[in-house]
């Protein structure tokens, strides 16, 4: 199954018979803007995605700053995009897929087979002399999917920290949040004991587009990631959002978490190219540091 879609394969596609429903999810943190941003040019055709208001529910301490939504209401919402069964989906923002990521990572865990994304957004939209659509379209007529819960596995904070000790647990955010040398969102400095430094960030060449799958598998490979790590499930009860489904079938010993959920699924999008599974900590960072009794680290190793 392709993570990722080309400039190439999208105008093709846009052209044909049957057009995938494309999404903008434009966002960033400290910015909310994105519906204007996407006002002001967007790829023919795409519908905006909010990502606070649509790919996550109302923050909590317990759930963190961006909880996994509520099923039902993410399945209205991705029919008001369009999606419908069997018809192909293409994500992208403007900031190396590290937003679109989570829409990616929430269509496929809610059983969406046909979802990539647009391998270095739409920055290589733009390198490509592509056309840019500006305004506010009318909105495309609704879909029919049904989504279900279960089809990647999701973990608790009980989980990361059991990862962390027994597995390979991934720390996405920038390298100065994870040293604890500063924290500008959430409760505390510092990253869950354990974990292993790996920014989102380095998933990417300098063009915006992830690197090649060898090079990818290279990067997880030092940090510890070994195909022999994901035959064990993780125990995810108390797990909030789409359901507590536990890690599916040969589930994943390696875990991603970031600040509140959202450039983790970027992670999990890289170690699936370089042919690692994954789980993921949805409440993240902004969870684990919420919690006094949860123990934080500082400096440069994981203990």
């Amino acid at each position: 199954m392709s993570v990722t879609t080309t400039i190439e394969e999208l105008r093709a596609a846009l052209d044909s018979d049957r057009p995938p429903v494309v999404l903008d999810v434009r966002w960033a943190l400290g910015d909310p803007h994105g519906r204007e941003h996407y006002a002001e040019g967007h790829v023919p055709g795409a519908v905006y995605v909010d990502l606070d208001r649509e790919l996550a529910a109302p923050p909590s301490p317990e759930g963190g700053r961006h909880p996994l939504p509520d099923l039902a209401a993410l399945q209205t919402a991705a029919r008001r995009w369009g999606v419908d069964g069997g018809r192909a989906v293409v994500v992208y923002d403007d900031l190396g897929n590290t937003a679109a990521a989570r829409a990616w990572w929430l269509l496929r865990y809610a059983g969406v087979d046909e979802v990539t994304l647009l391998d270095g957004a739409l920055g290589a939209w733009r390198a490509a002399g592509r056309p840019l659509e500006s305004g506010i379209p009318a909105a495309p007529a609704p879909g029919e999917v049904v989504l279900r819960p279960g089809a990647l596995p999701v973990t608790d904070a009980d989980g990361a920290a059991e990862l962390a000790r027994t597995g390979l647990l991934l720390d996405a955010r920038a390298g100065e949040r994870y040293r604890g040398e500063m924290e500008p969102v959430d409760p505390r400095a510092g990253h869950i004991p354990g974990a292993v430094s790996a920014p989102t960030g380095e998933n990417l060449a300098a063009d915006g587009r992830f690197l090649p799958p060898e090079a990818l598998r290279e990067r997880f490979e030092k940090k510890g990631a070994t195909h022999s790590t994901r035959a064990e499930d993780v125990g995810t009860a108390g797990a909030e959002g789409l359901g507590t489904a536990g890690a599916s079938g040969a589930a994943a010993r390696i875990g991603v978490y970031c600040g509140s959920g959202v450039t983790a699924a970027h992670q999990i999008a890289a170690l699936e190219i370089a042919g690692f599974e994954a789980v993921l900590f949805p409440g993240s960072w902004s969870a684990w540091s919420a919690d006094p009794a949860r123990p934080a680290a500082t400096g440069p190793s994981p203990a």
